[in-house]
């Protein structure tokens, strides 16, 4: 499975970013996954092999490339309990400065960059994520309707929130496919109901479902929240939502 680091041109430098795609020498529907807060790192390249292997060109960026490349912050090789805390006093700030404004800006250039490729098809793209990036892949198909035919988002962030820019806001803008897979402590029934009716009114095409037995994280094979079950499960909803969607690219 070919892979390799390339550098994605962005309005503020250069986004790493970590691509895998089939080596058939064929042009591939393109996927855009957008890291956990944890970042860039073996397991999340390991996932992109997974779907590089059902055919499709995976571009996997560094989110938070303006503080450094990957690995932004030093990780070990297991994130147990013990040490979470600490990384996430590391990381929290990095995240709460990613603006909906700088992921917009980013999204662009990903989109642009993903679909230049000469291994990736002319079709439609997806666009999916793992916790704060689940947010970012709702940002990316609602601020480009026309190229983004599938979402999915894995243990999401907070796609529901007060500000003016809240994800669920922009729903209406969403022409996309929809999967978000939650943990059972991702998100209140409220929370929940309130997503339901921003998808419904816009008439989205949209599963959301609560993986049994998990926590938040539970895909990330390097913490202790990870699920092989709802894994696998995830696998079992991602793949079939690409092939409806870019079957064609």
């Amino acid at each position: 499975m070919p892979t390799k680091t390339v550098q994605i041109p962005t309005a503020d430098g250069q986004a790493d970013a970590f691509a895998a795609f089939p080596d058939r020498g064929e042009r591939h529907p393109g996927v855009l996954l957008y890291m956990d807060v944890f970042g860039v790192r073996p397991v999340l390249e390991e996932m992109a092999r997974e779907l590089a292997g059902h055919g499709y060109y995976v571009l996997v960026p560094n989110v938070f490339y303006r503080h450094g490349p990957a690995p932004v912050v030093e990780l070990p090789e297991h994130i147990g309990a013990e040490i979470r805390p600490a990384v996430f006093a590391r990381l929290m700030p990095l995240m709460e400065a990613h603006t909906a404004e700088l992921a917009l800006r980013d999204a662009d250039a990903y989109l642009k960059f993903l679909t230049a490729q000469p291994e990736v098809g002319a079709g439609p793209v997806a666009a999916i994520g793992y916790c704060m990036g689940a947010v970012l892949a709702m940002r990316t198909a609602t601020a480009h309707p026309d190229q983004v035919a599938a979402v999915a988002g894995f243990h999401p962030g907070r796609l529901v929130t007060d500000a003016p820019d809240s994800p669920h806001r922009l729903i209406p803008e969403l022409t996309a496919q929809v999967h978000l897979g939650l943990a059972e402590n991702d998100m209140s029934s409220e929370v929940i109901s309130e997503l339901n009716q921003a998808l419904d009114t816009a008439g989205v095409d949209y599963a959301i479902e609560i993986y049994p037995g998990t926590v938040h994280g539970f895909t990330m094979s390097d913490t202790d929240a990870f699920n092989p079950s709802a894994l696998q499960h995830h696998w079992d909803r991602l793949l079939p939502l690409l092939d409806r969607t870019l079957a064609n690219s």
